[in-house]
């Protein structure tokens, strides 16, 4: 038995009907491009918000990365492929029309729908357009062509039908049955992991981002190499191999399909020791931080949560700000300031999705290293998203796997100009101790602040000295890293009260009182 949680009603409006054969050649054409423009997206991509809530103001930035990646923007409603032989004047080019597929065990309905959406989500950032989802409900993936025959053939059907040119499954097919798929829809089959390393491909800035992905590509690539026709499986000689072609058939060796793997490992060989390279200049500015006693703040969460959003509320950083997901990879670190005048700096870091590809992790395991390192983590959760609670524990498998399981954290609903009462009382109840902000108005904002400083940890010695009015840079990195308690001007010089980190208690220590 299975079940389509997301019926074809949009199917009219997706595939034209004929026309009669006195109609107008030009108006057919017109008519199918209006058809075209009107195509349903699958359900609602609930990862990303509705145009009219997204609103960037001063406290953003200059966004000037926001409009090169506009610059680069696909088009929609642009197509190469010809209908009709009459339309060779009117020929356009178009996006990938993609169709999507899960399955889901008995009693998870709900939490697939989430998926599903969540992954028209991704391939709508990705640059494609969504004809239609399909869900089937069986205990576990088939292992031939992962939602059973019966089902593939009926999803050849729905292809057809809306004229979609890529299958996407909503999980990580394995090889086999991805060619099994392909054989049975006659169309291009990709997996989520595809879409989310097609997105960070796209995202990645800088020179360590690029090489992550490049890195996490290769790693999914290796397994899934296949050879087409006799030149890439190895000829045996004699009268065994070349069609029983006798001496002199036998291969040069490695075949192609090998030396493409073999060229692969090799490249990869090269990412990893170029990503190690990149580590003693990330070593060296943590280990400045840590030696004049600057607490770090990290800021996770799932993606298109709005931690950039926050980051700019809360520093005015000017990081990329885009209804998108995935829209910034690269950790961007920012200096910040309590009201007291202690230092601490707040890193925005890349944001979590569920399924996230282990490839992903291993290779962007040098910027997570960000959260791990924290002192304090500020958990960025959507609060208007359909399912909060899987979001929080997403995020939090990843801390653990990075080590800042046992970090203070600070949960925050984002987006808080989005809920409605009863909204804000259910998240209430999932996480008592969180705080409701928007970084969009700027609700909440303020107590943010109140609750960064306050769990920022105190520096590790308790001082009593009297500083000569000579030694003014003492008093000057005391009020910058420090815990100022007390402090009194003297006739012999400034008595100082505070807790300072253990570099600093050192050149206070002739001091001391």
């Amino acid at each position: 038995m299975t079940d389509t949680t997301t019926p074809r009603n949009g199917q009219d409006s997706l595939v034209d009907g004929t026309h009669g054969a006195d109609t107008d050649p030009v108006e057919r054409v017109l008519a199918r491009a209006d058809a075209r423009s009107g195509v349903r997206v699958f359900g609602a991509a609930q990862a990303l918000q509705d145009e009219t809530t997204v609103a960037y103001d001063d406290t953003d930035g200059d966004q000037w990365d926001r409009e090169e990646r506009a610059a680069l923007r696909r088009v929609v409603g642009l197509s190469t492929e010809l209908e009709d032989v009459t339309e060779v004047e009117y020929r356009q080019l178009r996006l990938e029309n993609v169709v999507l597929v899960g399955v889901h065990p008995q009693g998870s309905q709900e939490d697939a729908e989430n998926s599903l959406r969540e992954l028209a989500a991704l391939a709508e950032t990705a640059g494609a357009v969504v004809m239609d989802g399909v869900l089937q409900r069986r205990p576990h993936p088939d292992p031939a062509t992962y939602v059973g025959r019966g089902k593939a053939q009926e999803l050849r059907d729905i292809v057809a039908a809306v004229g979609a040119d890529t299958v996407i499954a909503d999980t990580e097919l394995a090889p086999s049955q991805r060619r099994a798929l392909e054989d049975v829809v006659k169309v291009k089959v990709i997996d989520r992991t595809t879409v989310i390393l097609d997105i960070f491909s796209q995202h990645a800035k800088s020179r360590e981002g690029k090489a992550q992905v490049e890195l996490a590509q290769l790693e999914y690539l290796l397994p899934r190499l296949r050879g087409w026709g006799d030149s890439m499986s190895r000829q045996a000689g004699g009268q065994v191999g070349a069609g029983g072609a006798g001496m002199g058939s036998r291969g040069p060796g490695e075949t192609k399909i090998e030396l493409d793997r073999r060229r692969i490992r090799t490249r990869m060989a090269q990412l990893r020791r170029q990503i190690r390279d990149f580590a003693p200049a990330r070593d060296a500015k943590r280990a400045e931080r840590k030696r004049n006693v600057i607490p770090a703040v990290a800021i996770a969460g799932y993606t298109n949560a709005g931690k950039s959003s926050l980051l700019n509320r809360l520093t005015r950083a000017g990081v990329l700000v885009e209804n998108a997901l995935f829209a910034t990879l690269d950790a961007t670190v920012r200096r910040s300031q309590t009201s007291d005048g202690r230092v601490y700096t707040l890193t925005d870091t890349v944001g979590f999705v569920r399924n996230l590809p282990h490839q992903l992790v291993e290779a962007f395991r040098s910027t997570l290293e960000e959260v791990g390192d924290a002192d304090v983590i500020v958990h960025v959760v959507d609060g208007s998203h359909p399912d909060p609670a899987a979001q929080l524990a997403t995020v939090r498998d990843v801390m653990g796997d990075v080590g800042a399981r046992s970090t203070r954290e600070i949960v925050v609903f984002n987006k808080a100009d989005l809920l409605e009462p009863d909204t804000r009382m259910v998240l209430r109840g999932l996480q008592p101790d969180a705080l409701f902000v928007s970084s969009r108005t700027g609700e909440g904002i303020e107590e943010l602040r109140a609750e960064i400083e306050d769990a920022l940890p105190l520096p590790a010695v308790e001082v009593r000295a009297v500083v000569p009015y000579d030694r003014g840079e003492l008093i000057s990195a005391a009020h910058e890293s420090g815990l100022i308690l007390a402090q009194e001007h003297r006739a012999e010089g400034t008595f100082l009260h505070a807790h300072v980190g253990e570099r600093l208690a050192a050149e206070l220590a002739p001091f001391a009182s």
